[in-house]
């Protein structure tokens, strides 16, 4: 940006450019020491400067509820499948002794196999002697299966996997590899729950889900099922009874073990094969894992137990081939148990079953991105703030700190009006009694107000005060209508619900001693502080806005010069067109185009002004709204500035690089907070998700209290900033979500007239919370 300010224009006692068609039926110009006559005018607004013609307004549609209910339904959904997925809702394991009584003395005293039939016929079968089938609980696991698998392929043995759903679903190629080599596959539920502890159907639907899961996946349908948490037949309770019968009826082969290495306890290799080797000759179904932590002591185990068995005359298979080897001896004829087609039914469903999950966890995955996304973004804006902010406000502090000379030229106020006879009165009266030396003229453009506001103003019978009527065009024509009627060079905008302390003009106009200086922002107040939405928004003032406009100025890309309180220099409006309809947010737009025109834009904390902000959901939803749409039009008006030379493109990388990712991208991504904090107190350790959460707000609460005291504000209305996180904030990102939403529309707004009640107190400095 160029140190050389434009070419100033000279003093000039009437606007340099006529206002067209002679359509104003008086003007008087109000003479010393005399009561001016109010001054009527009429006139065509698209022939004043930077007034353009307006393309109609339309109004932007209302809230698509249903849709965000929808939306929020979706999520709330993929949420819970994400959560039913990672086992969040299953009973944790209780390991109980129990009672026998009701389990047959076959099952308990019988074999691993068993098989019950109808009306609680069991049958329970042994591998034949000298036989082992490895049987592998837990995956697929992405690491640890294929290391397990290099293993069985070195000595050319198969395995008995009994997989787990949610597992066969995030590892597909694991499980496809598992049948494309010969191994077999087991049913072991999808959320691996303790299921004693579960009803009857939602043990079916654990067993019917890893049955889809391996469709959709493999094609094939296992018969074997393996509880989670068994072991050997000799352990069965009264409490698996009603499994192993329901099993039976659901056409399974319940499978347990018969010796187990116990590598989930994490032994050293010598202990696990000497834990997995049987007694004598007798053949064995052998339990391992090859999921659910560190296996490489399993791998390291396996590597020696296989050839140690083979010397010892074992040969190894499958569950199913060893169980038929056992029925064949016993004169039973047919294959039993096994592995068959999956049906176009199963496979079908299967696919829908594995394409919800999948989505679920992309989903989640997208979360924790903005998670992180967020994280960064607050940290790095916290930093900035701390730093640059605190240098901001040291700088200005100095004792040999000074804009230049004194700025004592006389200064026109604009304040467009429409429908403010609640706050008018008071907002011209404080203006006009401004202490500001060089003198003060306020032009009051009354925009086709039905209430009367104009004659408010005009009664008032103060001397450099002018009311001039209008026929409705909205705020941008208003404020252009004011400024070519002004007298002076010095412009400050004023909105018409605004009171200024005495000394706010003279203070806001010092900076421009600089003459480098185009635009200045003053220090924006709430004045209405008794509600607790008034007071949320009271912190949001003094952080969001207060706070951020030192960083901004430090940096040289501040985008927004308050309506509330703004000054200008003639020269620096007229350079970019004057105010604009061409997006909501008019204040933006105008200070983004001087910036990019190489004025500087800075940030006078000592000129304050009072408004009132809006008291209830629906007005604050409406004039949050309109900020929001609005600022994203102005970045899209002058998006192209981000490839320009010179200072338009040097301002415009900075600027909107800056409303992208502090204005839109982490007020768009901060609800993931919220969203994981919720889901983390239900699914997840609620102590870790209490503690980040309280990090968060922590570091919330450092930079209010950094705010605060550089706005010589008191500390105590702080307490509601934890109860701001459960309304406010949320009600903000409906907001800027309906803005995104509808910012393709096109839409148009005209004045959105928040209703005011008139209760504005002017705190004074040193003001309370």
């Amino acid at each position: 940006m160029s140190d050389e300010a434009p070419t100033r224009p000279s003093n000039r006692d009437q606007p340099t450019v006529p206002l067209g068609p002679r359509r104003v039926h008086a003007l008087r110009r109000p003479r010393a020491g005399r009561q001016p006559d109010e001054a009527t005018v009429v006139l065509d607004v698209r022939q004043l400067p930077g007034a353009r013609r307006s393309r109609g307004r339309r109004l932007l549609p209302r809230p698509s509820w249903a849709l965000v209910a929808m939306v929020m339904v979706v999520l709330g959904g993929l949420l819970v499948v994400e959560a039913y997925t990672n086992a969040a809702f299953v009973p944790d394991n209780r390991v109980t002794s129990g009672s026998q009584r009701e389990v047959p003395s076959s099952v308990i005293g019988g074999g691993p196999i068993v098989n019950v039939g109808a009306e609680g016929r069991t049958q329970s079968h042994r591998l034949p002697p000298r036989t082992v089938a490895l049987t592998f609980d837990d995956g697929p696991d992405p690491q640890w299966t294929p290391e397990v698998l290099r293993v069985l392929d070195k000595y050319q043995v198969k395995g008995t996997f009994f997989v787990i759903g949610s597992q066969v679903v995030r590892n597909p190629e694991v499980t496809r590899r598992l049948v494309a080599e010969g191994h077999e596959l087991g049913v072991h539920t999808f959320t691996h729950p303790d299921l004693a502890a579960l009803p009857e159907w939602r043990r079916e639907l654990e067993y019917a889900q890893t049955q889809l899961a391996i469709a959709s996946t493999t094609g094939v349908r296992p018969s074997l099922l393996r509880f989670p948490y068994s072991s050997r037949a000799d352990a069965y309770t009264d409490r698996d009874w009603p499994m192993l019968r329901q099993a039976g009826e659901l056409g399974y082969l319940t499978v347990v073990n018969d010796v187990d290495s116990r590598d989930w306890e994490l032994p050293s290799a010598e202990e696990m094969v000497a834990n997995a080797t049987p007694d004598g000759t007798a053949g064995t179904i052998a339990l391992w894992h090859d999921a659910g932590g560190d296996r490489s002591g399993t791998v390291a185990a396996l590597d020696r137990y296989i050839p140690a068995m083979l010397e010892r005359g074992y040969r190894f298979t499958t569950v199913s081939e060893g169980l038929n080897h056992t029925l064949a001896a016993a004169g039973v004829s047919g294959p039993v148990g096994g592995q068959t087609a999956a049906s176009l039914d199963e496979r079908l469903r299967g696919h829908v079953l594995v394409g919800a999950v999948r989505v679920a966890d992309g989903m989640f995955g997208v979360l924790g991105v903005f998670f992180v996304l967020v994280g960064v973004l607050t940290v790095g804006r916290t930093l900035l703030l701390f730093v640059l902010a605190t240098q901001h406000a040291r700088r200005r502090r100095r004792r040999d700190w000074s804009w230049g000379p004194p700025v004592t030229e006389p200064v026109s106020v604009i304040v467009p009006a429409y429908n403010e006879r609640e706050g008018i009165a008071a907002a011209v009266r404080s203006l006009a009694l401004g202490d500001h030396p060089g003198g003060i003229e306020v032009v009051v453009v009354d925009d086709g107000s039905t209430d009367g506001t104009a004659d408010i103003v005009a009664a008032l019978g103060l001397p450099n005060v002018r009311v001039v009527r209008k026929p409705n065009g909205g705020k941008p024509s208003a404020l252009n209508t004011g400024v070519a009627l002004a007298r002076h060079d010095l412009i400050v905008m004023v909105d018409g619900d605004t009171i200024f302390e005495p000394d706010s003009v003279r203070r806001l106009v010092q900076p421009f001693a600089d003459p480098r200086v185009g635009v200045v922002a003053g220090n924006v107040k709430v004045g209405n502080r008794r509600g607790l939405i008034a007071k949320w928004q009271h912190i949001e003032y003094v952080i969001g806005f207060n706070l951020d406009r030192r960083l901004y100025e430090t940096l040289r890309c501040m985008p927004t010069v308050p309506g509330a309180i703004g000054a200008f220099r003639r020269q620096a409006l007229e350079q970019v067109g004057g105010m604009t309809d061409d997006t909501l947010a008019e204040d933006t737009d105008v200070t983004i185009a001087i910036g990019r025109a190489g004025w500087h834009i800075v940030y006078e904390e000592s000129a304050r002004a009072w408004t009132e902000a809006p008291t209830t959901i629906g007005q604050l939803w409406k004039q949050r709204y309109r900020w929001s749409y609005g600022t994203m039009q102005a970045m899209w008006k002058h998006r192209r500035s981000v490839i320009d030379s010179g200072p338009s493109g040097r301002f415009g990388r900075r600027c909107l690089s800056f409303l992208t990712l502090f204005g839109v991208l982490l007020p768009l991504a901060a609800p993931v907070i919220d969203l994981l904090a919720i889901y983390g107190l239900i699914f997840l350790d609620r102590s870790d998700t209490v503690v980040a959460w309280l990090a968060m707000l922590a570091l919330q609460l450092l930079t209010a209290v950094l705010a605060f005291r550089l706005d010589r504000e008191k500390l105590g209305v702080l307490w509601v900033l934890p109860l701001q996180q459960f309304v406010y904030r949320q009600v903000m990102y409906l907001v800027l979500l309906q803005a995104v939403g509808t910012a393709l529309t096109g839409g148009r707004l005209g004045w959105q007239k928040l209703r005011r009640t008139g209760d504005l107190q002017v705190l004074g400095r040193g003001a309370t919370g």
